[in-house]
């Protein structure tokens, strides 16, 4: 798969020697991938939900039923989310006007450099232009298994898809696939491997993702334990990067190990949320990894600690896990033993088999807070 911030780009040219000559520029780099070139503007908009680009540029004197004027608003007001640079000729000239849509402009003859020069600029300040950041990645991880991790992992994403939010959850669990066996998923249903390495669209998405009654979608781990070693970071890299386009959270059931992939997943995450129970070992190594997380040069505010079974304290305090992890955790989870095997026997979320029990309760409460969280942050950015 190619980098992650390799540029998609869709063009809308109706003049053949125009479009070659573009064609013919990008061929001769990498940065930017052409994702296709479409020659009526009245195809534009399904193409642009289908393909997912990160820049479209438009001939301001594209012909046919919808001119490329109005092709432009059109885009504009469907609100994509996607900069759009507009080309023309000295004849015509125009002006960048963010408030119709025109966030870029490309005049008759330009260079190779010019024309990545206008992409990379176009894409840049769209994104700082964002006032706020649509899509939330939160891992869920552990440094030690039987902590309740996927069980949390399974039931936050539902949690989020009660609050509106169009929610995937990654089976990041690659080797084991914990999600598959918790949701009974048959074992030949497709899994992230399925996803193609050259040109992903939106269509491939709803191909391999299972639907999961609950609302959410679900992206499975391989079914068989070799077959993890078939995805480097680079492939995370890429499926997270449409993954963003598409969902507004994101949640990933990560695996209890640090390696390549995991950090992947994490390096991607606006938020880790770390599992923490009355146990020891538990404990343990939740200290040892914020050292390691440290080193990395995560920030402290990018790790949440949830106590999980925060009412079955087994002889430790809470205190006693206060000191140990330096503050106090952000998030408690109640066990509720009964009602958690039973959901995960049926492979349902227990926050909609009994919403009002105390465990969906605290789930629903994580659920909002980390939205809250990451409003404030974004909030706090644009400060």
């Amino acid at each position: 798969m190619p980098p992650s911030d390799q540029t998609r780009l869709l063009i809308v040219e109706d003049v053949p020697q125009v479009a070659q000559y573009i064609r013919g520029l990008l061929n001769a780099q990498s940065r930017v991938k052409l994702l296709d070139v479409l020659t009526d503007g009245s195809h534009a908009l399904a193409s642009i939900t289908e393909l997912r680009p990160d820049v479209i540029i438009v001939d301001a004197l594209l012909q046919g039923r919808i001119k490329g004027p109005k092709l432009v608003e059109m885009i504009h007001e469907a609100q994509v989310g996607i900069p759009v640079i507009v080309l023309t000729v000295p004849q015509n000239p125009m002006e960048i006007d963010h408030s119709i849509g025109i966030h870029g402009i490309l005049a008759m003859p330009f260079s190779g450099f010019e024309l990545m020069t206008r992409i990379a600029t176009a894409r840049k300040e769209f994104e700082e232009m964002q006032t706020f950041a649509t899509t939330r990645v939160m891992s869920v991880f552990a440094p030690k298994g039987g902590v309740g991790k996927t069980t949390i992992a399974f039931n936050l994403a539902v949690a989020l898809g009660q609050l509106g939010q169009k929610t995937v959850l990654i089976d990041g669990s690659l080797q084991f696939g914990d999600l598959r066996s918790l949701l009974k998923v048959p074992v030949d249903a497709p899994s992230i491997l399925d996803l193609p390495t050259d040109r992903i669209a939106e269509s491939d998405l709803s191909d391999v993702l299972w639907r999961d009654p609950s609302g959410i979608d679900i992206l499975l781990a391989p079914p068989r334990i070799e077959m993890a070693e078939m995805l480097n970071p680079r492939d995370i890299d890429k499926i997270l990067s449409l993954l963003r386009r598409v969902y507004a959270s994101i949640v990933i059931d990560m695996s209890s190990y640090l390696n390549d992939i995991n950090l992947a997943f994490l390096d991607a995450s606006d938020v880790i949320i770390e599992i923490v129970t009355y146990d020891s070992t538990t404990i343990h190594n939740t200290v040892a990894i914020a050292d390691t997380f440290r080193s990395i040069g995560y920030p402290a505010s990018k790790v949440r600690y949830l106590v999980n079974r925060a009412d079955s304290p087994g002889g430790i305090e809470p205190i006693d896990v206060e000191r140990a992890l330096g503050r106090k955790p952000e998030h408690r989870v109640v066990s509720d033993g009964r009602l958690v095997v039973q959901s995960n026997n049926e492979g349902v979320p227990f926050v909609l088999a009994s919403p009002e029990a105390e465990i969906s309760r605290d789930v629903a409460r994580l659920a909002s807070d980390i939205l809250n969280a990451g409003r404030v942050a974004a909030a706090a950015g644009r400060s």
